[in-house]
């Protein structure tokens, strides 16, 4: 068995991983907000400790930015970890294993290529949510680029002019555009509010999530409506530039906006065909990712499983 661990922000999750790619078992937590660097460490070793008996190797996701390969981690949504060296700390644990540590996107698009909906695929995994990250995969192999960030398609410039400013300082990427938080605070500036899902009403209680913006948009709501169209051409525009570049035949989407359904793969899908013209890129295709919340813990275990194939040793 595989100890695979997925570090996030909003939790941490950690799981038993047969060669096979079936999660035996799993467990989570929540990530403790604010913490500091040692505090994190505990809660992680606390969950990883009742797993850890007899185990042949570790995987890890964990938010970026990070040092890749060495595994010093600074996930921007973890301010207590700068520069934390999270692979060291879990090898002096497990002495003599191999243990191996990528972006959890990157983890995520491994995972559906291994055991998901891209077996076989030159594609794109991307992950839409807090923020919006991804991974390449290419003539059977992941792709990792000088820093182990290739595939990072958040930063894709969609709206040159005139775009919002992202947390990277730049204009118009396709994160400070469809990553939940900035998506759901554009439909408050436009007047959107979330409804009551059984009575259809305002509901000023409800919590304001990309969940809620999405499902109102199915109900019709005309601001969540256009909230979902915005993102959805932006991801559309992102995907034909990457398709063009990379000659994909599949993009997966993950995350929580993966679950919205047509009001935002719609769009997405008219954006796509209307700036992929190239007759390649045409043949594209784009879907939600198919293996659910265990596929962070699927991803970090092919790491070790399938090595050959998603783990580049670089010194």
């Amino acid at each position: 068995m595989i100890l695979a661990i997925d570090v996030g922000g909003t939790k941490m999750a950690a799981g038993l991983v047969a060669g096979d790619g079936t999660v035996a078992l799993s467990a989570r937590v929540p990530t403790p907000q604010g913490a500091d660097a040692s505090t994190l460490w505990k809660t992680l070793v606390e969950l990883i400790e009742p797993l850890s008996e007899g185990v042949e190797g570790v995987g890890v996701g964990c938010g970026g930015p990070m040092a890749w390969p060495d595994g010093e981690v600074s996930p921007l949504n973890m301010p207590g970890w700068r520069g934390f060296p999270l692979r060291a700390r879990l090898a002096e644990r497990f002495p003599g294993l191999p243990v191996r540590l990528h972006n959890d996107a990157i983890c995520l698009a491994v995972a559906e290529h291994w055991k998901g909906a891209g077996q076989g695929a030159d594609m794109l995994g991307m992950v839409v949510s807090t923020g919006v990250g991804g991974g390449l995969i290419l003539d059977g192999r992941l792709i990792n680029g000088g820093t182990g960030n290739a595939g990072h398609i958040g930063h894709v410039v969609v709206e040159p002019d005139g775009g919002p400013r992202c947390g990277c300082g730049g204009h118009g990427c396709l994160e400070a555009i469809a990553r939940g938080p900035a998506l759901t605070a554009w439909a408050l500036e436009q007047g959107w509010a979330p409804r009551n899902p059984e009575s259809g009403t305002y509901d000023e209680d409800r919590a304001v999530t990309a969940r809620a913006l999405a499902a109102d948009a199915r109900a019709g709501d005309p601001v969540a409506v256009r909230a979902m169209r915005r993102a959805g051409r932006a991801l559309g525009i992102a995907i034909a530039s990457a398709t063009h570049l990379c000659d994909l035949d599949l993009v997966t989407i993950g995350g929580g906006l993966s679950q919205a359904g047509e009001p935002l793969f719609g769009p997405l899908d008219e954006a796509l065909r209307e700036h992929a013209r190239v007759e390649f890129a045409r043949r594209v295709k784009v879907m939600p990712a198919s293996l659910g919340q265990e596929a962070g813990l699927i991803g970090a275990a092919a790491l070790i499983l399938a090595g050959g194939s998603y783990w580049t040793e670089r010194r």
